[in-house]
């Protein structure tokens, strides 16, 4: 059976406090919902200013889901880590994976936006250093013990639950990711299928003498939408779907992989595409068995609650399972 995952970014560009509020809330009640249909992890991420109110704190959002929550994973895919603190990172997983018993997984990328930097006052330019300290800072930070940071002698506290850290990935679609990851022995995560990345990182494994793992998506990894009836969803909703698709190629330049990168400029177009993809209960089913991953984006580009509500229960009465502790 595929890997299951519901993926919330928040975005409304028509965004009032009342609706941006609403959407909130109904997301919170769709992660309790997966939850309680066996789906394996609600999927979030970060970006800041951005005019269609993409989600800029997905620590925030992340707490909020595992306190609402009993037994599902929530996957922070990723976060842009030379804009944060690594101490106070280090303190805010810690206590999320305390919290949740270890359901937290942080995904830690460098980003690809020059003005989120520049919003930060964080020089593009040392991006990488950056990156550099701030993973040896959190593994470190993590043992509890005193270590050497900036000149002085600091210690994190509390540890966190699981050993001996919280899951903590390296993504990127370049090379110095994936050197990155093999330096430090941690896991890498692809942001689209490349095959000869990930043969890559574990070269670069082998020669740094170090243990991790690659989780490269499939090469077929669409974002999904499900509906009994797709034409009336793409007629009525495309346009939901494009802005988000549009929002994406406005920021990737040409170096850029990821595995939801669209071309398309009309909804036509992206439905062509297949990067996009409205399906029958009937076909999410065929998916599962036929793809390692499902990714379900009930919200996408400022859907309306109603229909994100309607596209994940059918999602969950195809390929969920009732948790029966519940």
């Amino acid at each position: 059976m595929a890997f299951t995952v519901v993926r919330f970014n928040l975005v409304d560009p028509a965004a009032t406090a009342e609706s941006l509020s609403a959407r909130y809330r109904a997301a919170l009640d769709m992660a309790a919902h997966a939850d309680a249909h066996g789906i394996d992890t609600v999927q979030t991420e970060e970006h800041h200013g951005v005019e269609n109110s993409w989600l800029p704190s997905p620590f925030v959002f992340a707490g909020s889901v595992l306190g609402t929550t009993r037994r599902i994973a929530v996957t922070v895919s990723a976060i842009i880590g030379p804009l944060h603190d690594p101490l106070r990172l280090a303190e805010d997983i810690a206590v999320l994976d305390l919290l949740s018993a270890g359901r937290l997984i942080t995904v830690a990328g460098i980003g690809y936006r020059p003005e989120e930097y520049e919003r930060a006052g964080v020089e593009w330019k040392r991006r990488g250093r950056l990156q550099d300290e701030l993973l040896e800072t959190l593994v470190r930070a993590w043992t509890g013990e005193p270590f050497p940071y900036r000149g002085r002698t600091v210690r994190v506290t509390p540890r966190p639950y699981t050993r001996p850290h919280p899951p903590l990935l390296v993504g990127g679609s370049s090379r110095a990711a994936a050197r990155r990851a093999a330096r430090f022995g941690l896991p890498f995560f692809p942001s689209a299928h490349l095959p000869e990345l990930e043969a890559y990182y574990h070269e670069r494994r082998t020669e740094f003498g170090t243990d991790g793992f690659c989780m490269m998506p499939s090469a077929e990894t669409p974002l999904l939408h499900v509906s009994e009836d797709p034409e009336r969803t793409w007629a009525q909703y495309g346009g939901h779907f494009l802005h988000e698709a549009r929002t994406y190629a406005s920021w990737q330049s040409a170096g850029i992989r990821s595995a939801v990168r669209s071309t398309a400029g009309t909804v036509d177009a992206l439905r062509d595409e297949g990067v996009y993809r409205v399906v029958t209960p009937e076909e999410c089913a065929g998916l599962a068995g036929r793809l390692d991953s499902l990714v379900l984006h009930p919200l996408c580009g400022g859907m309306p609650v109603e229909e994100g509500w309607r596209s994940l229960r059918l999602f969950c009465e195809a390929v969920g399972h009732a948790d029966p502790n519940r």
